[in-house]
């Protein structure tokens, strides 16, 4: 039976304040709190409370058939607890069906993955134990940053215990096969690829609301139609976009809520079901092995890493970022490590690319990629000031990586001690 898997993705860029030169040493406030509040209120408004009462009766109305799932990043978790905790209990709500599953992703939807494999990891652990503590649910299936993948982040993303990450459907790693199947890593199998339909994807994100596309208007019956009418064979179908898409990108009057809101009943005439992505690995053998030796993502028409990091101006600003992630992680200064993960979202480099992505609907909030990195370097120049006053550079990143090991040794001791302690006081109430 051919399955369509739902995957949204949820977050909120943080917004950088216009930050003089001037201001280093001085200010150490570097976020346009006001606008983000704004954007963040006009999300709740226009799409996440409206999407998220559509997806809970949409699964209510087809009886449970109707499935989808999240990668929500830990800092739009934040921003939900602090601005919009109605939010959070929709998103309590729907995990309390059954029916939506709850992807891993970087905590900060940062490019941790490509520069740093050892923030990488922390990013990772603090979303899932995030996810687990407010939904009650163990995130299986990763989905990274942009969709950042490569051979090497599979093995990582494996090592971390996740059974299937969602990949690019880049043509370069597909080579002419369909997206439609369950793929597995090249030298660990054990670890399957989720290939997301682009086509499908962005008939829905970009070309849902385009009067002039050759298929408009897009219809449940139609969209359901195309995925009923491809081979028998073809058993799975990754419909991944952000989740403004639903409100926001596509307005309420576009139809984009008549639209979903139509899919199941179309869907289950057809007998096509719903599934999620940790289910579609049980249900579906992999049918063979992609392998990417180089890293892809899911913007542009090659798919690569240039929209983050493809310049120089680009890599001066990361390169200084990440530069710093040992002191910071020794650091217990919760300001420090609050902005250190502000500071590594991936809009701040998206904005410093040398060219306009065609079919993206980020809106750029600078005069020019140069006006990007001026503003983001002299915050990052005050950033790195406090860090330095904390662990000035004259100490060495060998001896601050000998002390974070010896830290982190000593915390695995404690928290063996505890369980021990824990096992020993649950046999003497026993006895």
């Amino acid at each position: 039976m051919k399955s369509i898997n739902f995957i949204f993705l949820v977050h909120e860029s943080p917004i950088l304040k216009h930050y003089p030169f001037f201001n280093i040493g001085e200010d150490h406030y570097y976020f346009d709190y006001d606008a983000l509040e704004s954007t963040i209120r006009d999300n709740i408004e226009k799409c996440y409370l409206p999407a998220n009462r559509l997806i809970l009766d949409m699964i209510k109305n087809s009886n449970g058939k109707f499935k989808a799932s999240f990668a929500i990043t830990g800092l739009a978790l934040e921003v939900f607890e602090k601005f919009a905790p109605e939010v959070l209990d929709s998103f309590i709500e729907l995990a309390r069906t059954g029916n939506v599953e709850f992807l891993a992703t970087p905590y900060s939807y940062s490019l941790a993955s490509v520069f740093d494999g050892e923030e990488f990891k922390n990013q990772v652990l603090g979303q899932t134990q995030k996810i687990e503590q407010l939904f009650g649910h163990k995130p299986k299936v990763f989905f990274n940053s942009a969709m950042i993948y490569s051979d090497e982040i599979g093995e990582r993303i494996s090592e971390m215990g996740f059974r299937a990450v969602i990949v690019e459907n880049a043509k370069h790693i597909m080579g002419g096969k369909s997206p439609h199947y369950v793929y597995n890593h090249p030298y660990i199998p054990k670890l399957k690829l989720l290939i997301r339909d682009s086509k499908l994807s962005d008939d829905i994100n970009y070309r849902f609301s385009q009067c002039n596309w050759s298929e408009f208007p897009l219809t449940a019956d139609k969209f359901i139609d195309n995925i009923y009418k491809s081979s028998d064979k073809e058993q799975v179908f990754n419909i991944m976009f952000g989740y403004e898409a639903i409100g926001i990108s596509n307005n309420k009057d576009s139809g984009i809520f008549d639209f979903f809101g139509a899919l199941p009943y179309f869907a289950i005439e057809k007998g096509i079901d719903f599934g999620l992505p940790h289910t579609v690995v049980d249900k579906n053998q992999s049918v063979g092995s992609l392998s990417s030796v180089y890293q892809i993502s899911w913007v542009g028409e090659d798919k690569s890493l240039a929209p983050y990091c493809g310049n120089e101006l680009q890599s001066e600003a990361l390169n200084k970022l990440y530069g710093l992630a040992t002191r910071v992680n020794l650091s217990a200064d919760e300001m420090l490590r609050f902005d250190w993960y502000r500071l590594q979202d991936i809009s701040h480099f998206f904005c410093m690319a040398n060219k306009n992505y065609q079919g993206d609907t980020f809106a750029m909030p600078y005069e020019s990629q140069y006006a990007a990195f001026m503003n983001y370097m002299n915050v990052l120049s005050d950033f790195i000031e406090r860090v330095g006053a904390q662990f000035p550079s004259s100490v060495e990143d060998e001896e601050l990586n000998s002390l974070l090991k010896t830290i982190s040794n000593q915390d695995e001791i404690i928290a063996r001690q505890k369980e021990e302690i824990r096992r020993l006081k649950a046999e003497k109430s026993r006895r």
